[in-house]
């Protein structure tokens, strides 16, 4: 007989953010998450300790992914995290060193968490106000008749990921087809409602980056159809090709037991059977002039040699994956039975051919009307292959959210220092009634601003990570980075260029002062400008929906964590 255990009590957990572990858990986060953060972030590497693969990485899908969390508070976190990265695919990372400062910065206050909750909202409302409205300093109108925003916008993404190992030559080009791919995947003709199509990104591992290309429509790899052989296909009247897709499996290996009880006489052959219903539709394409047959699954032999010798190209194994671009693309319907067989279901295409990327061989189908792209994919090492794709379908995203609302926001720290300086200015000059409506003094509104304040000039720091000074101007807010081991000089200007976003340059006195630390004094200055150039061919910018989203997933993911009174665990 098993021996029994007795349930054990739940484990109750008062005040969770004053307890050492939660502390030194947060901390942990917090600097592994900085050190990975922007263009010179460290690599982490990530596997499961008992073999496996290795991912190296700087993103936050993939280290949040990989990570193993035990700490409920953190898993709150990164749960908020990854979320966001699930709708926006950019400013992961950014998400979660906010909400890790917001949470370190607010629990030192000598302010109640309800108090801190209430103006820190009041705080947030006033940053999502500026930034939504046109005196916005670090907002930039993206204009989709040039491409010069789009490719500082795509070239922003490629260089903030360090394990693509990228140079200067291979960004360039990648932001060329990334953006020769996206305008594939808008509609020409858009009658009511407009549809995006799809870049689906075909991976060819072990040659060069710059070997990477974008061909409208879709590659299927196909290694039994050989280079430099005539491809003869079968056409229409009207010059086209139709094709077949079937969802179904076609091999005639029977029926799948799940769908019931089948009764079969006796004498009878079910594989037989069923391999004359397969050979009925072979015939039934071959009468409707279908000239390809796309299978999701497996095909039989016998009907594949039956399609060949008809003059129909057979394709099986395509997978899941491409189905709803192939249908797209086509205007087929999946075929779901082999036992019904529609004429409707077919779709067509403009035209057929095969081509070659290193060892493998591509049937490359051709559509009447683009918006569906293949983006054939190229780097040296799987790892910095796996990476690159992330960064890919990353900036694919960004434009698609950029179409939707055409606005960016200044990169390289100086949207949070901007963010900054105008909160600090914005708070000092509130009116009596601000702090009666939030139930606060204005000693405690004041106490909370600055850290919400040092909160976001936490992210522009956590962009350094060779010990630079770090420089924010009193004019614009915006962030300037002084190199490492700089000599000592009269003027700040001798040693900054360029601001962080690339959009300020040194040729005025600026005032500048330096990045304050976590606990620094408060700094008093006027309300930020707005800059008087606003075009540059090398501006560092950032996803505006993915940023402003961030911002918000952070304060109200800190603001959650703030008020856990309880952690209750069952430990049974």
């Amino acid at each position: 007989m098993s021996r029994l255990e007795a349930k054990k009590p739940p484990l109750f957990i008062s005040e969770p953010l004053t307890g050492d572990a939660v502390s030194q858990s947060l901390s942990l986060l917090s600097r592994i998450l900085k050190s990975s953060y922007g263009p010179a972030g460290r690599l982490k590497q990530l596997h499961n300790g008992v073999g496996g693969c290795v991912c190296t990485t700087s993103q936050s899908s993939a280290l949040l992914g990989h990570l193993s969390i035990s700490q409920p508070v953190l898993r709150v976190l990164t749960a908020s995290v990854q979320n966001h990265v699930s709708r926006f695919s950019d400013c992961g990372l950014f998400t979660a060193i906010l909400c890790c400062g917001f949470i370190e910065s607010f629990r030192s206050l000598n302010v109640a968490p309800f108090t801190v909750i209430k103006v820190s909202k009041h705080l947030l409302s006033l940053c999502m106000d500026h930034l939504k409205s046109e005196a916005c300093g670090c907002r930039v109108s993206v204009d989709f008749s040039s491409v010069g925003t789009l490719a500082c916008l795509v070239r922003s993404i490629l260089t903030s990921k360090p394990a693509c190992m990228l140079n200067k030559t291979e960004v360039d080009h990648l932001t060329s087809l990334i953006l020769k791919a996206f305008i594939f995947t808008v509609p020409c003709h858009v009658e009511t409602k407009a549809v995006l199509g799809k870049c689906v990104i075909v991976p060819v591992k072990g040659r060069r980056v710059v070997d990477s290309t974008v061909l409208p429509g879709l590659l299927i790899e196909t290694p039994e159809i050989q280079l430099g052989k005539p491809l003869a296909v079968k056409r229409t009247g009207s010059n086209m090709i139709k094709i077949a897709l079937f969802s179904v499996s076609m091999s005639g290996d029977g029926f799948n037991p799940e769908e019931g009880t089948i009764a079969v006489h006796h004498g009878v052959s079910l594989e037989v059977s069923e391999l004359n219903q397969l050979l009925s539709v072979g015939k039934q394409l071959v009468k409707d002039e279908v000239g390809l047959v796309m299978c999701q699954k497996v095909m039989h032999p016998s009907l594949k040699q039956y399609l060949k010798e008809n003059g129909v190209i057979a394709v099986d194994r395509a997978g899941l994956c491409l189905m709803e671009p192939l249908s797209r693309m086509t205007g087929s319907q999946p075929i779901a039975s082999i036992y019904s067989l529609s004429p409707d279901c077919y779709g067509s295409l403009k035209d057929l051919c095969v081509v070659s990327f290193a060892p493998k061989h591509f049937l490359h189908l051709i559509p009447e009307d683009t918006v569906i792209c293949s983006l054939i994919l190229c780097n040296r090492s799987e790892t910095a292959w796996d990476e690159l794709k992330r960064v890919c379908e990353t900036a694919e995203h960004v434009l698609q959210l950029t179409m939707k609302e055409p606005l960016a926001l200044l990169g390289g720290g100086c949207t949070e220092t901007h963010l900054a300086s105008y909160i600090r200015h914005k708070s000092s000059i509130l009116p009596a009634s601000t702090f009666k409506d939030l139930d606060c003094s204005q000693t405690q509104y004041q106490l909370v601003a600055e850290g919400f304040c040092r909160s976001l000039e936490s992210v522009a720091r956590s962009l350094s990570h060779d010990s630079e000074e770090i420089l924010t101007d009193m004019v614009y807010g915006h962030c300037w980075f002084v190199p490492s081991g700089s000599p000592c000089v009269s003027k700040w200007s001798d040693l900054v260029s360029k601001c962080g976003c690339g959009m300020n340059g040194n040729t005025e006195d600026l005032s500048w002062r330096f990045l304050q630390g976590q606990f620094g004094s408060p700094v008093i200055q006027g309300c930020p400008k707005e800059p008087s150039v606003k075009v540059s061919d090398l501006l560092t910018l950032d996803c505006f929906a993915a940023k402003c989203s961030g911002l918000q997933v952070a304060l109200e993911t800190a603001n959650l964590i703030l008020d856990l009174s309880y952690i209750i665990e069952d430990q049974n």
